[in-house]
């Protein structure tokens, strides 16, 4: 089979409430994030011993995709350079892409090919749907994840069921050191 025309296997991950954990903020609550000592909020758990392993079985291909406003985009930035994200997970400064309002992360998540989303909002999956293969809903939830949609509730579970979509599509790992990305 010509690799060229394997499609490229791309990870989204959303960052409130999958990487930042706006619930464990020493002042408390998750608005301690927006309206206090934001730095402070601590990284969801598990976040930075997942995201590398799973940086690397995507070849790098891995972007970050948030809905927000200009404020808020200022204080992710500001969140991520402090717990020096890029350099912890692998994911460039550069794999950032925030968006308004929630239904663009479809139109963004179509111009980047992500096949794998993991974000902690039901509503955003139902715009994924027909758009992203494989979506994961994060973290405790009300309900049952919609159709098509699997619910992690931690980064290893996360991790465990992406790892079960690569192996189903015959890919469980890129080779170390393998630049340009694995194939699915």
């Amino acid at each position: 089979m010509n690799e060229n025309l394997t499609p490229q296997i791309r990870l989204g991950i959303d960052i409130g409430r999958v990487l930042i954990d706006g619930a464990a903020h020493p002042d408390g609550g998750d608005t301690a994030f927006f309206t206090g000592d934001h730095l402070r909020t601590p990284p969801m758990a598990g976040a930075f011993d997942v995201l590398p392993r799973l940086v690397e079985r995507f070849g790098g291909q891995a972007w970050l995709i948030s809905k927000c406003g200009p404020r808020v985009q200022a204080r992710t930035r500001e969140w991520l350079a402090h717990h020096r994200f890029a350099e912890r997970a692998g994911i460039p400064d550069g794999n950032l892409r925030f968006c308004l309002r929630r239904p663009e992360k479809a139109g963004i998540c179509a111009g980047l090919g992500i096949t794998h989303m993991v974000d902690d909002r039901a509503d955003i999956h139902a715009t994924l749907d027909g758009v992203v293969p494989h979506r994961f809903l994060f973290g405790p939830q009300p309900g049952p994840p919609g159709p098509g949609v699997v619910h992690v509730p931690t980064w290893a579970d996360a991790e465990a069921a992406i790892l079960a979509t690569l192996a189903a599509r015959g890919r469980t790992a890129c080779a170390p050191g393998r630049t340009g990305g694995c194939r699915a």
